[in-house]
């Protein structure tokens, strides 16, 4: 209906909105003429850009598709979901140096949000920069304001990625100090158990994760069971 109106026939930013629609109904030829000629008509606009990053990601051309979202960037550095779209093809094709940079930016315009301290947290893990990746989850985690007694699954789920970190830099010891200090606000006691015996084995305390490794036997042993006679039962109901 804009477009019919000769008076704004030719806006670019309308085109390039009208080829992404076109480009979701299958009609990749008519979508990149419209994202195109929008281009052409309006190539300062960040949309337009933005808008034909989206068409080059969605045929696979990842190279072409950053290029397009940092020319948005550089009309609109600010913008929290092109930012977003560029990492996430800066993570898929292994730019890990490009994602802690955009990642840091988002930080910078969004500090109170998880995300935003995930993200760039998992920036320096895949560095393998695990020192940093740790001091920015520790800072995240003491602003989390978690009763010691509430089951809180998104603050568990940071506690055992803040742990698996702390794994993959061999601080063994550590670990286990840190999985048996929070073990009460992990909903997942299986893997604390897990984790526990595998630290224990890792630090030489054979006998200790022995015994751990005893108990989750144990406790599988008990759950065939229980699920062996949960089969017959309903075989006998039937």
């Amino acid at each position: 209906m804009i477009l019919s109106n000769p008076k704004f026939a030719e806006h670019g930013e309308t085109l390039a909105m009208k080829g992404l629609t076109l480009n979701c109904l299958g009609k990749k030829e008519e979508a990149y003429e419209f994202v195109r000629k929008g281009l052409r008509n309006d190539v300062k606009s960040h949309v337009c850009w933005h808008v034909y990053g989206l068409l080059q990601r969605s045929d696979k051309k990842y190279d072409e598709a950053i290029k397009c979202y940092r020319n948005a960037l550089k009309l609109d550095k600010d913008n929290l979901q092109i930012l977003r779209d560029l990492s996430l093809l800066q993570i898929q094709m292994r730019d890990l140096e490009g994602y802690r940079e955009t990642r840091y930016q988002l930080l910078q315009l969004r500090p109170t949000q998880r995300t935003s301290w995930i993200g760039y947290a998992i920036a320096y893990h895949l560095l393998k920069d695990y020192d940093m990746a740790l001091k920015l989850l520790e800072e995240f985690r003491q602003t989390q304001q978690v009763p010691p007694n509430k089951i809180d699954y998104e603050y568990s789920e940071l506690i055992l990625y803040q742990n698996q970190v702390m794994r993959e830099a061999d601080l063994f010891q550590e670990s286990l100090e840190h999985v048996e200090t929070y073990e009460k606000q992990i909903c997942d006691k299986l893997l604390v158990e897990e984790i526990k015996g595998e630290m224990l084995l890792k630090l030489g305390r054979l006998k200790e994760a022995s015994e751990v490794f005893k108990n989750l036997i144990d406790r599988n042993a008990e759950n065939w069971c229980y699920y062996e006679g949960l089969e017959k039962a309903l075989q006998l109901s039937m």
